[in-house]
């Protein structure tokens, strides 16, 4: 397949064909991402993505039963290009089951609920959503685009509309001390149980050279949390998890401890383990550095 630059997709995409509509990312200011630095957004040709499909549709590819739409926000495509694409890939694949992308809430405020109900209904199953946490004033100061208000508004139109919403947050963003992640993920959570997404996941922020908030870390304005203070605040974020049936993973590359479990039906197992983990302080239970990475 034609792809221009690195691909990335959620962890759970790596058995999906990844067809590439977007460059990059429309918002692509946040300080702690690297992903799409180094290209300028731009939506690619219709006719350049159509016949990547009819070249899909002559391979391996034929039986394929999930796609991902790429890069950073196929959300914030125009509606006849979206509808066009989603069209395309039901009639070249007959067992497709789901399309899935990476949401931006500012491009999913910018649909109306009846846009975004007409691409669902077309066919776009799943929207990751980086939610990254429910703290206001940290939303903007990572340059998120949305504060709170409108992040939990993104999540809930998307939820309305019929997506199965996979909502991602980041651990650590708030930096290290027991007060301040608490409080990220007291926020959090509220944030998180208003949503009602049907999956989350958490991340472990890692300082990535070139970003601005690896600069924040090198000049002492951010200090990144030990694992054991990332695992207290992932403790506190699942204390506080109030839906039931939640799917709920921390087994990205970044994070120290694997967890995936249903929330809040295993919540009292979870919190019990990590409790057990962090009284200890045993590193040889962490995932070595050498191991983390994205």
């Amino acid at each position: 397949m034609r792809y221009e630059g690195d691909i990335y997709r959620p962890p759970g995409e790596w058995k999906s064909y990844l067809l590439q509509c977007t460059v990059g990312c429309s918002n692509n200011t946040c300080t702690f991402c690297s992903m799409y630095k180094s290209k300028r957004y731009h939506v690619r040709p219709l006719e350049d993505v159509l016949e990547d499909i009819r070249m899909a549709e002559g391979t391996w590819y034929k039986n394929t039963e999930t796609v991902f739409l790429c890069d950073g926000d196929a959300i914030n495509l125009p509606m006849d290009y979206i509808l066009a694409v989603l069209k395309a890939l039901y009639k070249a694949f007959p067992r497709l089951r789901r399309v899935t992308t990476y949401a931006g809430p500012l491009s999913t405020l910018r649909k109306s609920p009846e846009e975004l109900k007409a691409i669902r209904d077309a066919g776009l199953n799943r929207a990751y959503l980086g939610v990254e946490t429910g703290d206001d004033a940290l939303l903007k100061h990572v340059h998120k685009g949305v504060g709170a208000d409108g992040m939990l508004e993104a999540g809930q139109r998307l939820v309305a509309a019929g997506f199965d919403l996979w909502a991602i947050i980041i651990t650590g963003l708030e930096g290290g001390g027991r007060d301040a992640l608490e409080r990220n993920a007291a926020l959090t959570a509220q944030m998180i149980n208003a949503m009602k997404p049907k999956h989350l996941s958490s991340m472990t922020l890692m300082a990535i050279e070139g970003t601005p908030l690896y600069d924040e870390v090198e000049r002492g304005e951010l200090t990144l949390q030990t694992p054991f203070e990332t695992l207290l605040e992932t403790r506190e974020l699942v204390r506080q998890i109030e839906l039931s049936g939640l799917h709920y993973t921390s087994n990205h590359a970044s994070n120290y401890l694997p967890i995936k479990c249903t929330l809040k039906e295993d919540r009292d197992r979870v919190v019990s383990e990590l409790d057990e983990i962090i009284r200890k302080e045993d590193p040889s239970v962490l995932r070595p550095d050498i191991y983390r990475g994205l």
